[in-house]
């Protein structure tokens, strides 16, 4: 989901605006260009990447966080919002997609639970009481060519309870059992076992934060990301 109110934080909050405006750039101008007049324009905001969009003068900005923002280097403009293509293809969230599929090396999957043993790798960030993360827990259940790799992400915002599941599945002898229990809902109206936790989820959640997750589910498909769960993009990249 495009953060709105963060970006505007950090762009308005850094005192980016200069009161100088610089000459107009040429119609088309080249990245050192852009760059320049971005850092004229809004001399606070950090950035990772500039890149063309099919709309003439216009630019995707990459800030820090993988937030996406547009710039008109002539005008000086800066729009906040999402691209979408005439065909129904939203052109933000494909880049994010595409900065978030970058990112797969910084999973350790030998601190994962792993579950199962096909083919097709599946890394999924996930949260015991998101009910999307169930649908997604349940649709891979079904498939036997993944091999899965479960980082645990709890809400606690959201899920109240999702903090104490997660370190109960972590701290399992069995996690993957544990993990079907819990996904499953055997605990949604009872108390869990009692456990020692082993603090394992401390480290799921500090690589979540490394990878930049802030909701859940994310998967990571083949090299492939999706945000949330969509069986039909599972589907497009691994088949029915």
């Amino acid at each position: 989901m495009f953060n709105l109110s963060r970006l505007a934080v950090l762009i308005f909050a850094l005192g980016c605006f200069s009161t100088v405006a610089p000459a107009a750039p040429p119609s088309q101008p080249t990245t050192d260009a852009v760059a320049k007049a971005l850092k004229t324009y809004y001399p606070g905001l950090k950035y990772d990447q500039i890149n063309p969009t099919p709309l003439q003068g216009i630019y995707e900005i990459v800030a820090q966080g993988n937030e996406i923002v547009y710039f008109s280097p002539a005008s000086g403009h800066m729009i906040l919002g999402e691209i979408w293509s005439a065909d129904r293809k939203n052109l933000t969230r494909a880049t994010k997609d595409r900065l978030m599929a970058e990112k797969i090396s910084l999973f350790p999957l030998e601190k994962a639970i792993k579950i199962g043993n096909g083919p097709h790798k599946v890394i999924e960030v996930t949260d015991p009481d998101c009910p999307f993360c169930r649908q997604g827990s349940a649709y891979f259940a079904g498939r036997v060519d993944v091999t899965r790799y479960v980082f645990l992400f709890p809400l606690d915002r959201l899920h109240p309870n999702a903090d104490v599941k997660a370190r109960y599945i972590l701290s399992s002898p069995d996690p993957a059992a544990a993990y079907e229990e819990v996904f499953s809902g055997n605990f949604d109206q009872q108390p869990l076992p009692d456990f020692k936790d082993n603090g394992q989820l401390e480290l799921h959640r500090k690589i979540a934060n490394e990878v930049g997750v802030t909701g859940t589910p994310q998967y990571w498909i083949d090299g492939h990301h999706i945000n949330g769960f969509n069986p039909q993009m599972v589907e497009q990249i691994i088949g029915k």
